[in-house]
């Protein structure tokens, strides 16, 4: 196996050891680093950076770090987050919408309980004219988060979803979402997942990524693209290009804190460009999932670490 590879698998599995996320969050010693990639712990700390994006000409998505809380009262907690955050958009004006995990709505716990966390956020959001996206978390919860989505969507369109190319079952749900019009976000994915359910090699995620993108860019409502690839940023414009599709009919989202350059290039040449700005305490398996996902990351971690 590759050492990136290797390494990558390591970082993914470490994501979600209980003990190590314990111990780092106890001592706090790579708090500093995981700041690279994290707006901050308050929600203060995240609309300052939401702020300094949309004066560089970028709209946001904030994220409110948490997933798989253990208790009604964490999933009651983190829904009223959510109504802080939604309150907080309006009334600073800043150029943001909204992401979440269905681990933190409950899902662990009582499918109605999330589905019910859900819609009273989206039905705030509704009233603030806001919108809502569903990240995706790893393979054991795609089923019922779509299931989720769909249920909730018949009811408010202001929400959307995420895809992941990387698993073999995304093609279909793609053809799904299209044809009730609902809005995507694209990714590769970032969970340690089976060859049985995944492509294992990246070669081949890249080329369902390519497909999906051409679907999502002639059928699809409003995409949004998320990747910090430079070849699947320009398989979105060269598919655009060549299908005569605006720039005001797709986005590009990418991370806080990772390729800044490609960032700015992006704005420069006049498309969309939505960064996805987390905060809070719970930063740890976000912080070591971004470790695992680029070879750059991971250079920084060890950069300062060895300082």
């Amino acid at each position: 196996m590759p050492v990136m590879s290797f390494l990558r698998k390591t970082f993914l599995i470490l994501s979600e050891n209980s003990w190590l996320h314990q111990f780092i969050m106890s001592h706090g010693f790579s708090k500093n680093m995981a700041s690279r990639f994290i707006a901050g712990e308050t929600l203060q700390d995240a609309v300052q950076v939401i702020q300094m994006l949309n004066k560089k000409g970028m709209t946001a998505t904030f994220d409110h770090l948490g997933e798989n809380v253990r208790t009604e009262e964490e999933a009651l907690h983190a829904s009223e987050i959510y109504f802080q955050i939604l309150e907080k958009i309006q009334e600073t004006k800043i150029s943001s919408n909204v992401s979440l995990k269905m681990t933190e709505m409950g899902l662990d716990l009582n499918l109605e309980l999330a589905r019910l966390n859900l819609e009273k956020i989206l039905a705030k959001a509704a009233e603030l004219n806001n919108f809502i996206r569903i990240d995706m978390e790893s393979s054991n919860y795609t089923e019922k988060t779509l299931a989720l989505f769909k249920q909730v969507y018949s009811s408010y369109k202001n929400v959307g979803v995420v895809i992941q190319a990387y698993l073999y079952r995304s093609e279909k749900d793609i053809d799904d979402l299209i044809q009730i019009q609902a809005r995507v976000r694209l990714c590769k994915g970032a969970y340690s997942e089976p060859p049985d359910l995944a492509f294992p090699k990246k070669a081949d995620v890249d080329r369902n990524y390519i497909k999906l993108i051409k679907k999502l860019l002639l059928k699809g409502n409003y995409p949004a693209f998320a990747t910090h690839d430079p070849r699947m940023i320009e398989a979105v414009k060269k598919t655009a290009q060549e299908n005569r599709i605006t720039p005001d009919r797709f986005e590009f989202q990418m991370l806080y804190g990772i390729r800044r350059d490609l960032q700015e290039q992006l704005v420069q040449e006049g498309y969309n460009l939505r960064i996805y700005v987390p905060y809070g305490t719970m930063w740890y398996p976000y912080f070591m999932r971004r470790l695992a996902e680029r070879p750059a990351n991971l250079l920084f971690f060890l950069k300062n670490l060895a300082r």
